[in-house]
């Protein structure tokens, strides 16, 4: 899927919890960063076609990622457990949207075996589209009800900013 779906998703499933701003933010990264195996495209296509859903979408970049992440929240074993199941929604995402001859490769370094989904959706798959569509529906009713958006916990003056505009022009009255 998309890099800008799975941050929506992150964020969207770390809004069901108490958690703070950053915790938020590090869900974010959880649902993000494993696409970090994305940049070995830098080293061409063969490489980006090997490395991309090895490197970062395995057990051990999920136990690296969701460690690292925990160590900079309040609640270690609680957050550890949250950025591990975002990071695993990731997979479940790729799972289903990567598009046709892609493989998870979960037990990478240690087993070349790959989790393979003969039915997944086209990259640019109406899909694809509608579960951002839906993702960016809750972005905004989360804005709306909760007052906040993704970018509360790296830029708060714009939150603010955008939470109020869009309930300034939710309150106002429709002329017809």
């Amino acid at each position: 899927m998309h890099t800008q779906t799975h941050i929506m998703a992150g964020w969207c499933a770390a809004s069901l919890f108490q958690l703070s701003a950053r915790e938020r933010l590090f869900c974010m990264l959880a649902a993000t960063l494993p696409d970090l195996d994305g940049l070995s495209s830098l080293f061409g296509q063969e490489a980006y076609w090997y490395y991309h859903h090895r490197l970062g979408h395995n057990f051990v970049f999920a136990l690296l990622l969701a460690g690292a992440l925990a160590c900079f929240s309040p609640h270690r074993i609680k957050s550890a457990l949250l950025y591990l199941a975002i990071f695993h929604l990731h997979l479940y995402m790729d799972y289903l949207g990567s598009g046709i001859g892609w493989k998870i490769h979960y037990l990478w370094p240690f087993s070349a075996w790959g989790l393979k989904n003969s039915s997944a959706w086209d990259f640019y798959s109406w899909q694809n589209i509608a579960a951002a569509m839906g993702l960016f529906l809750w972005v905004i009713l989360i804005a709306f009800y909760q007052r906040r958006t993704p970018l509360e916990a790296i830029m708060p003056s714009l939150d603010r900013q955008l939470v109020n505009s869009l309930r300034r022009r939710a309150a106002k009255p429709i002329h017809r």
